[in-house]
């Protein structure tokens, strides 16, 4: 099985060799697949979890009277990070396209939502594109390469998945809204239960070892989006952007965000539908 996978990256042939190993029956294989699973996603996140502890140590120890302005560091990190793990396969390029679109997707709506007041950058910046350092693309691209990630390492299937045109249609609905509730009604309460009629049916099959079990796909859009909004929190916590009811001092983002990224997951599980096959489980 691993040489089938060499061509992809490096940690495909670890994740081959790690799953052709028979840990036996019983609790040695409850016990392997839960250290693999976390294994797995500890990988799928790789380049987020970088992201986030860049910002953590950069919010803690960046000097004040650097000559690089911070932000403009991040940027710069976030460019070296990706380039050395395509340098080292790390990641393979198909993946690196994804993260360039949810790039571009995210820095239109951040030049948008950073124009209406929704949230700020406190911090100067040299590397940017109005009042949105760069760095901040990337943030998006995280959830992009996480998605695309953890399609392939844990090869996803689906059973009774929707029609695609259906789902293209709600994800542009979704984007379309972020923008214009802010002059038209918020239609976020009728996305919700678009989402719900269209994957309510729907299973996501994954493999950790050698069989593939199951969740509802709407529960592993929360379990994401509850991820995402955690680490949110750290990146507010870390000064890289803030709210507006954080501008006296910090505190945890409101639970609403919770489902403006739970629908943020929508569009990025779409997106990345477009290069991932979406398999049929047996």
């Amino acid at each position: 099985m691993a040489q089938r996978y060499r061509r992809n990256s490096r940690f495909a042939a670890i994740r081959a060799r790690l799953e052709d190993y028979d840990p036996g029956g019983g609790w040695r294989l409850w016990i392997y697949e839960f250290f693999l699973f976390g294994f797995k996603q500890g990988w799928a996140c790789l380049f987020g979890a970088l992201m986030l502890a860049l910002l953590l140590a950069t919010y803690l120890f960046y000097p004040e009277n650097a000559l690089l302005h911070r932000y403009d560091f991040l940027t710069l990190a976030a460019v070296a990070i990706q380039a050395g793990m395509l340098a080292f396969r790390l990641e393979t390029f198909r993946e690196a396209k994804v993260i360039l679109v949810f790039h571009i997707v995210g820095t239109v709506m951040e030049l948008f939502k950073t124009a209406v007041g929704s949230w700020i950058y406190p911090e100067p910046a040299i590397l940017k594109i109005g009042e949105v350092p760069l760095f901040s693309g990337f943030m998006y691209a995280a959830v992009g390469s996480y998605i695309a990630r953890v399609w392939r390492i844990f090869d996803f299937r689906f059973t009774r998945y929707p029609a695609r045109w259906a789902t293209w249609l709600l994800a542009a609905a979704i984007y379309v809204n972020f923008f214009a509730h802010h002059w038209l009604p918020d239609t976020r309460l009728i996305l919700f239960i678009t989402t719900a009629l269209l994957f309510f049916r729907t299973r996501v099959h994954f493999r950790i070892w050698q069989d593939h079990r199951w969740m509802p796909l709407l529960l592993g859009f929360f379990l994401v989006a509850l991820f995402i909004w955690g680490a949110e929190n750290i990146g507010t916590f870390a000064n890289a952007w803030t709210y507006p009811d954080q501008s006296g001092e910090w505190r945890m983002v409101s639970l609403a965000k919770l489902g403006s990224w739970y629908l943020l997951m929508l569009i990025s599980f779409v997106l990345v539908s477009l290069v991932q096959p979406i398999e049929r489980s047996d």
